[in-house]
């Protein structure tokens, strides 16, 4: 029983701290993909415009 709870806990803090900067990111890349598609599109605009 002690193994398992010491399993746990060494487990545990580098699962959370994963989660806290996955969920943290995750606006950010939402942000950047939008601004690829941005970019992806005014790319287009320019090359129909040469």
């Amino acid at each position: 029983m002690d193994g398992l709870l010491q399993s746990v806990a060494n487990v545990g803090f580098p699962v959370a701290i994963a989660s806290y900067l996955l969920i943290r990111m995750e606006g950010r890349l939402e942000t950047l993909s939008s601004a690829i598609s941005e970019l992806a599109k005014n790319v287009e605009i320019l090359k129909e415009q040469v």
